[in-house]
């Protein structure tokens, strides 16, 4: 595990200045890797170009330093992540006569390029983002996984091209911070992410998860391309039992996979459903007593231990708890926030920062069960499509408006945890009666609506999905199988997985996700939507797989996640930096939103008159950012 940084040049430059600049931009990401760094550089009459890595070494602790070179020395790797079919992949290497200098999974993907060029990246088991520079080919080529798990960013300026694990290495080697831009200023205000392959900078992107960047050197242009071309979702005849007992070997196939390791492992243990299973099953098949860890909050209503407890007794782990309270959460909002280098306001990043933090006192690597909720359909929101289909057919649109703002005064509340009450108020405000109301739902900051309230005219993006739709071909989402598909390239992408990587890799530890497997979510979309989501019960065929190795009805026991009680934050400790951030004349300059809009929602939640926790926070984490980067 690691982070890479690169550039190019359009004309020849000294190396001892590519390799000043990429080491000043790994210096920015020590905390992805500690142990080792590299750099190399090469030039051309035509162009320069330099690669660089920090090192979190978890595989191949001796020999596995980077760049890594071809035997000519022509060709040049870095790497962030980790490949977990390698060593099957080394085999078949050895058999056609490869011979091999480390025990590295890089050296496998380098051989694998030599070998069988990009088609061979398609046989990849792994999170990863790499760069290869091929000098016979005068070509650079720069990938993303399957999901998206490791971040890779990327720039086209006048005179280079820049790419990197994370923003602030980007950031640093620009002459001017680029202005905010419009597309990820919507995505994030709907969101509370900017999801690829926009980024809150005009003219820096994400690369996008499965997609593969090929730069050529000789006209400085760039083309991107699927590494895997995905299957259009089609329900197979299956029986359920056959399914169950295919599920059942395909988790414990990819948690043995994710377990390979040269440092010490452990896991993330809250006591839902995909953390116990993955525990459970990584205790059996590595046959001795693992470390799982859990975190617990002293106010009541944010603590859920008791089910960590169960497992981990269940499974005789060497478990360790770590309970918090609110201060020192508040202590690290401002290294926690600023770290994703551009907003992001997903409240549960600040108990797993620290949950990364005292793992990494243990072990290097924890699994994790992200992903098991959109590969089994695991979200409370995958029954939103039979509520809105039921309630739009029950309620004429035209008494539909008079039902959500009475249901709006009633639900009010002044706390800020999600019960009842929240989810009620989200489901009617998100009620469509033309089949979108899925891109609502998943908009955790505004609404569609909410967005045009508050956002000047001349910034507010209309068609803010238009681009998703269409790589998905789903206009208006309706079935389970669509719902996971959008949060694939959305929530997961843009949301989940960012914030585990910049509040793990901020620690220097790795999380790895058995449950995003590629061929784990392709069979799963190949199921009859009845086995995911049975009735009300979600996650049905994961449950039903696993359910004797707990005691009865484990499974079905309610968890609500990580949170923090941001909300009464904004009201007290975080107050008077929030009331900063709506002074008229800094909202004048900024020229983004609506003064008297934001001001009165700001206002409304600080005097309890209404509950706009999740808004108000986003505008917080936006005006963090952005006073950090622009106002210093």
């Amino acid at each position: 595990m690691c982070g890479i940084n690169g550039i190019v040049t359009k004309k020849t430059t000294a190396k001892e200045l590519i390799t000043k600049q990429l080491s000043a931009m790994n210096d920015l990401i020590i905390h992805r890797g500690p142990d080792d760094d590299g750099v190399v550089a090469f030039s051309s009459d035509q162009y320069s170009i330099g690669m660089a890595m920090r090192r979190l070494a978890i595989i191949d602790l001796a020999s596995g330093k980077q760049p890594m070179y071809s035997e000519d020395g022509k060709i040049a790797i870095v790497f962030n992540g980790e490949i977990y079919n390698y060593r099957q992949l080394k085999k078949e290497l050895e058999a056609r006569g490869n011979v091999f200098k480390t025990t590295s999974d890089t050296e496998v993907i380098l051989k694998l390029y030599e070998t069988q060029g990009t088609a061979s990246f398609v046989k990849l088991d792994g999170m990863y983002a790499f760069s290869i520079y091929d000098a016979n080919l005068h070509k650079l080529y720069i990938t993303r996984d399957f999901f998206g798990e490791k971040p890779l960013y990327y720039t086209a300026q006048n005179d280079s091209f820049l790419w990197a694990s994370e923003l602030k290495s980007i950031k640093k080697s620009l002459k001017v911070i680029p202005p905010v831009s419009a597309k990820g200023l919507n995505l994030f205000f709907r969101l509370t992410y900017i999801p690829a392959p926009y980024t809150i900078y005009e003219g820096v992107y994400k690369l996008e998860a499965n997609r593969c960047l090929e730069y050529d050197l000789t006209n400085h242009s760039f083309r991107i391309f699927p590494i895997h071309e995905e299957p259009v979702p089609k329900t197979k005849d299956i029986s359920f039992d056959t399914a169950r007992k295919k599920v059942k070997d395909m988790v414990y196939e990819s948690i043995n996979s994710r377990s390979v390791s040269d440092v010490p492992l452990g896991t993330f243990l809250s006591g839902g459903v995909d953390s116990s299973i993955v525990s459970l099953c990584l205790s059996q098949s590595t046959g001795r007593k693992i470390d799982t860890f859990s975190i617990g909050f002293k106010k009541a209503s944010f603590d859920e231990t008791d089910k960590s407890r169960l497992v981990a007794k269940l499974i005789n782990s060497n478990h360790h708890e770590f309970i918090i309270d609110e201060d020192d959460l508040k202590n690290s909002i401002h290294e926690i926030l600023l770290n994703f280098d551009e907003p992001f306001s997903d409240t549960a990043a600040l108990p797993t920062h620290l949950m990364s933090h005292k793992t990494r006192q243990y072990v290097t690597v924890a699994l994790t069960g992200d992903g098991g909720d959109e590969v089994f359909g695991g979200y409370n929101k995958y029954y939103i499509g039979k509520m809105n289909q039921k309630y739009t057919q029950l309620v004429p649109k035209s008494f539909h408006g008079f039902i959500r703002n009475a249901a709006s005064a009633l639900l009010a509340t002044k706390d800020d945890h999600r019960g009842k009450r929240f989810k009620i108020r989200k489901l009617l405000n998100a009620v469509d009666y033309n089949g979108q109301f899925y891109w609502d739902i998943i908009s955790l900051a505004n609404t569609e609506n909410q967005l045009r309230e508050i956002m000047l005219p001349h910034l507010f993006d209309n068609s803010l999905f238009e681009e998703y739709k269409e790589k998905l071909n789903i206009d208006k989402p309706v079935s389970l199988t669509h719902f996971r598909l959008v949060d694939k390239i959305l929530s997961l992408e843009g949301g989940m997985l960012p914030k585990v990587d910049r509040t793990s890799m901020m620690n220097s530890l790795e999380c790895r996700a058995p449950f995003l497997n590629r061929e784990l979510w392709e069979f799963a979309n190949t199921l009859p939507e009845s086995y995911l989501m049975k009735g009300w019960n979600k996650k049905y065929i994961l449950k039903e797989a696993f359910k004797d190795q707990f005691p009865e009805n484990f499974l079905e026991r309610r968890k609500s996640g990580f949170g923090s009680p941001v909300g009464d934050w904004l009201r007290m400790s975080l107050r008077t930096e929030l009331e900063s951030y709506i002074e008229p004349q800094k909202l004048e300059k900024q020229g983004l939103f609506k003064i008297d809009t934001v001001v009165k929602l700001v206002k409304d939640h600080l005097s309890s008159k209404s509950d706009n926790t999740f808004r108000v926070w986003a505008f917080y984490c936006f005006q963090k950012w952005y006073h950090h980067q622009y106002m210093q």
